[in-house]
């Protein structure tokens, strides 16, 4: 016979049921800010769609059930022949087909298609990080292939599709396609112009047989891949698609998937080419050039996936906190955890209204101030992403560190932008070589924080520092870090100045560049508006 031991109360109710982009202040502002008025109506229609499809308890259960049952690798069929394939929970295929569907992969063919694209990717991504790879190496996938326009012309529309076909057919055969992405080798990592695979050309025009391997290859599953291989002319970007037109399977052998720390619904596998055929993207030895486009369109992807995953943690922490009571009264009136609150909530709104700024200039084609921008906005919002989501977890206590919170698997997925499209030391080098080979890009940067100037006296000084910094040549290289932070937070700072309110500027300047702070979250001069900032940041049920 059972017995009631004890009553359930002050637990607070689960975040769902609500609409993940109206809820978030910040990143609608953005939207308005940036998006063409005529088109604003049917993109705010759109993302609250997919917002209200984001929070609802059927999309998080979709996230937790493909985190929870990791894609599992088939090598071979049950007679023996080999077959290379990756099966992946129900859950991820909704997760994906959704992304697809909602214009994840299809921001090149319309007007402000990727500052919409990049709204999506942040309302979607807070549901499952995962399944975005394939999403995002799609998308990047485009500005690559069109060094080669007979390739373009064939692929593009398929990459392009707001439809999702699964399955390993040949592509003209298929709706809508997906693409991967495989540079980097046991010998190298990010070093790629070690790479040792081979591509020996073929009697067709621009066909090529490649043999060797990549150590990281991401969603395996997917209809093609651009790799990079040594041709006779040095290093070169290729087409690898996994079914050849005549249907019969590409050599692209699986040897197993990675088991990782995080982003566990989605496979990371390792693969070896032998005579596998491929197209050469670009000209030969260009391969660096041609496929640098793609890099840095994931790169952007790594910001908006950090922006999601900082959202979601902060929403989650000042949900809890709205209704959890303790000593007395509710944590979120507590002045201590208002503090906590408040500088997190600071954190995910520089990070989401950079982000959205980017969008906007691919949008724009500036291409000079994404130089600088990107590789900074994604070295400094990557780094802050573990920190940050660590700190809301602990907002909830015990219950945070349980898995059923959610909170945990947020955390696991935290580090992974910062590793992935290179880690933090390649950005840093990446902007000093801007820096010093461009400077167009350090004109456009300068320029874009100048629309700022005089209106904080914190950021003026900080942006002043930072002139000084650059000016000095004496082992710039170790300094790459600090200058590339000091960059991506004065451009934080000048976006918020302008564009968010009152408190919300005043806070960050004075946390990020004032004398009066500290190094852990929750350390905000006591004087500013922290109730304030917290309820702009808390999402309404």
């Amino acid at each position: 016979m059972a017995g009631s031991t004890h009553s359930v109360t002050n637990q607070p109710p689960p975040l769902s049921g609500y609409d993940v982009f109206t809820a978030d202040r910040a990143l609608v502002e953005a939207v308005e800010r940036h998006l063409d008025p005529d088109l604003l109506a049917g993109a705010r229609d759109e993302l609250s769609l997919l917002g209200r499809t984001a929070g609802s308890a059927q999309a998080q259960e979709w996230g937790r059930l493909a985190d929870a049952n990791p894609p599992e690798l088939r090598t071979h069929d049950r007679y023996g022949h080999r077959v290379d394939e990756v099966d992946f929970h129900p859950s991820w295929h909704r997760l994906v087909a959704k992304g697809v569907t909602a214009g994840l992969t299809a921001a090149w063919k319309r007007p402000g298609g990727h500052l919409r694209r990049a709204a999506a990717f942040l309302v979607w991504g807070q549901v499952d990080a995962g399944h975005l790879c394939p999403l995002s190496m799609t998308y990047a996938a485009v500005p690559a292939l069109r060094a080669q326009p007979d390739l373009a012309a064939v692929w593009e529309p398929r990459l392009t599709s707001t439809i999702y076909d699964a399955g390993l057919r040949p592509a003209s055969q298929k709706a809508g396609v997906l693409f991967g992405m495989g540079m980097t080798e046991k010998q190298g990592g990010s070093d790629v112009r070690s790479n040792t695979t081979r591509a020996e050309p073929l009697a067709e025009a621009g066909a090529y047989a490649l043999t060797g391997h990549k150590w990281f290859c991401s969603a395996p599953m997917s209809d093609g891949f651009l790799v990079l291989a040594r041709a006779p002319e040095g290093l070169s970007c290729f087409l690898v698609p996994r079914v050849l037109e005549d249907g019969t399977r590409n050599p692209f052998l699986i040897q197993r998937l990675k088991d990782k720390l995080g982003n566990r619904s989605n496979a990371s596998a390792e693969v070896e080419f032998d005579g596998t055929w491929a197209r050469r993207v670009g000209d030969e030895g260009r391969g660096v050039r041609t496929i640098v486009d793609m890099v840095a369109a994931t790169r952007l992807d790594c910001v908006l996936g950090s922006a999601a995953l900082m959202r979601q943690a902060v929403a989650q922490a000042i949900h809890h906190c709205t209704y959890r009571e303790a000593f007395g009264g509710l944590l979120v009136d507590k002045p201590l955890m208002r503090n906590v609150l408040a500088d997190l909530a600071l954190e995910s709104e520089a990070a989401t209204t950079l982000a959205l700024r980017l969008a906007a200039a691919y949008d724009a084609g500036e291409e000079a101030f994404l130089r600088i921008a990107v590789p900074a906005a994604k070295y400094w919002v990557t780094k802050r992403c573990t920190p940050m989501v660590a700190e809301a977890l602990e907002c909830l206590g015990g219950n945070g560190y349980v898995e059923e919170s959610g909170m945990p698997r947020l955390l696991r997925e935290s580090p992974l932008n910062s590793i992935w499209e290179g880690s933090g030391n390649v950005q840093a080098l990446d902007v000093l070589r801007a820096l010093q080979r461009e400077p167009q890009a350090l004109n456009a940067f300068l320029i874009e924080i100048g629309r700022s100037r005089g209106a904080d006296h914190r950021l003026d000084t900080a942006v002043k520092d930072l002139l000084t910094e650059l000016g000095d040549l004496d082992g710039i290289e170790a300094r790459a870090r600090r200058i590339t932070e000091r960059i991506a937070l004065v451009l934080q700072g000048s976006l918020l100045v302008r564009y968010a309110p009152a408190d919300v500027a005043d806070a960050f300047c004075a946390s990020r560049f004032g004398a009066d702070r500290g190094a852990a979250f929750g350390t905000l001069p006591h004087t500013l508006d922290a109730a304030g900032i917290v309820e702009r940041a808390r999402p309404l049920v």
